[in-house]
């Protein structure tokens, strides 16, 4: 039976009640120390164990999180993942892109969230850029194994979380309860399954599936991240039986139409029409994502397919726009290096991930 016992809508209920309590005490202290968040923005790399010594203690606790390294780690099915992004990582980032992120805009409950942060619609490119960022830091080859330079950067998103649910339930006067707390349990697994269980479905509507233990390998390595994101882990998938039940379940419950995933989605494809320079792809976005998200998800969008165009036809469009990041044979450091250049000549300054700084009393 594994973990399919607990998809249950009394479970998940509860889930969306609950948030993560390690990183909302860390954020109840940085809003009031705008000096701190500056100083995390400022680093490479955690601070080690040493160094937390005078830290104040909500910080020590929440980064002391990440030094403890978790003893379900499959190293095997880390390299395999790795192996995979090496091989598709261009791939992969145009799925988020055109599959991933629309797919999470149809969720009504968790997109009242995302359409409550102006950057997401104000600032559509770097919003995109920053979550490419993220999978590209997640993935750096060794990562959980012997390379933890990564943590860094999910330690920042987990707090970036935090700050979106401390700000959002003292701010958002039009929040509704029914809606859960922002930035849940369930609505974030169900991200984390946008970020792995559907990129493996674009892979498969490309004809380019990988094949199941490659699948599992990848749901494994979401596994790990959502643990360092405060994940309660013990609802994840182990096997491509349960993200497909799992999946059908969260999307059972919430997938309807919403003035929040209208405004989001308008926002998205407003913005590939407008920067992306192939006038092949820029002219078929919509028609992208609505073949990706599928029919229910795309009509709960209110998109659709312009154009019925052969699998091996979508394959082409996104490789021949992504070919010309990576001249024709991307690895891991290529589409990393090339992303990184695209992305300051775009926004004129170095990406980087930080996270809020209030403004000083």
């Amino acid at each position: 039976m594994g973990k399919l016992s607990l998809y249950t809508n009394q479970n998940l209920d509860t889930l969306r009640s609950n948030g993560d309590v390690l990183a909302d005490i860390a954020v109840g202290f940085l809003v009031n120390q705008p000096e701190w968040c500056e100083k995390i923005n400022s680093w490479k790399v955690l601070p080690t164990g040493e160094e937390l010594v005078n830290f104040p203690q909500e910080l020590k606790t929440f980064i002391q999180f990440f030094h403890n390294q978790p003893d379900f780690i499959s190293p095997e099915k880390i390299k395999a993942s790795q192996d995979f992004f090496d091989k598709e990582g261009n791939l992969y980032l145009s799925l988020l892109g055109f599959y991933s992120l629309p797919y999470c805009y149809a969720f009504a409950d968790g997109a009242q969230v995302l359409v409550r942060s102006k950057r997401i619609t104000d600032e559509v490119g770097m919003r995109l850029s920053e979550t490419a960022l993220f999978l590209l830091d997640c993935f750096v080859p060794g990562t959980f194994v012997h390379e933890n330079k990564s943590l860094l950067t999910i330690a920042k998103v987990r707090l970036i979380h935090a700050f979106s649910r401390y700000f959002v339930s003292k701010y958002a006067k039009d929040w509704n309860p029914d809606w859960g707390l922002p930035i849940n349990q369930e609505d974030m697994i169900g991200t984390n399954l946008a970020f792995s269980l559907m990129v493996m479905r674009g892979m498969e509507k490309l004809n380019r599936f990988p094949g199941v233990e490659t699948h599992e390998a990848v749901l494994h390595y979401w596994k790990v991240i959502g643990h360092y994101l405060g994940i309660d882990i013990a609802y994840w998938p182990e096997t491509a039986k349960e993200s497909f039940e799992l999946e059908k379940l969260i999307r059972k419950r919430h997938v309807r139409p919403s003035e929040a995933g209208n405004t989001l989605i308008k926002s998205l494809l407003g913005f590939y029409e407008k920067a992306i320079p192939d006038a092949a792809l820029s002219s078929l976005s919509e028609t992208l994502v609505a073949y990706f998200v599928g029919k229910e998800v795309a009509g709960v969008l209110g998109i659709k397919e312009k154009a019925k165009l052969p699998k091996s036809v979508y394959a082409l469009v996104l490789d021949f726009n992504f070919l010309k990041q990576s001249g024709g044979n991307p690895s891991y450091q290529k589409t990393r290096t090339q992303f990184l250049e695209q992305s300051k000549a775009q926004f004129g300054k170095e990406l980087k991930l930080s996270i809020p700084v209030p403004k000083r009393p």
